[in-house]
């Protein structure tokens, strides 16, 4: 190969690589998913307190649902082997989750 075509391609490679990296900034990082966590005693009216202190509050209107945490970011529903956390977005979707109540702590 001629040191013009190692120098074009070298050149090519810098720039795809630079594209790439700077393609990767543009996804959040901080996007919150969906997790799955395994209940010991497979029983829904026991999650949410640790220690004596609730960490998960009921959906008043929904069965086995609840809010995670202080604020009404994350869902969790309990189906008796394990809970399911999601965003509250993903959960109901973004046509519906803003008519769940939730009062914040």
């Amino acid at each position: 190969m001629s040191l013009i075509k190692m120098k074009a391609l070298l050149i090519a490679a810098i720039l795809l690589v630079g594209l790439l990296a700077m393609g990767s900034e543009a996804i959040p990082s901080n996007r919150w998913s969906c997790y799955k966590k395994v209940l010991k005693d497979r029983d829904c009216r026991n999650i949410g307190i640790t220690n004596g202190v609730a960490t998960m509050r009921p959906i008043d209107s929904l069965q086995n649902h609840f809010w995670e945490g202080n604020k009404c970011d994350m869902v969790c529903y309990c189906n008796f082997s394990e809970l399911l956390c999601c965003p509250r977005d993903v959960f109901f979707g973004p046509k519906i989750s803003f008519i769940i109540p939730c009062k914040p702590i």
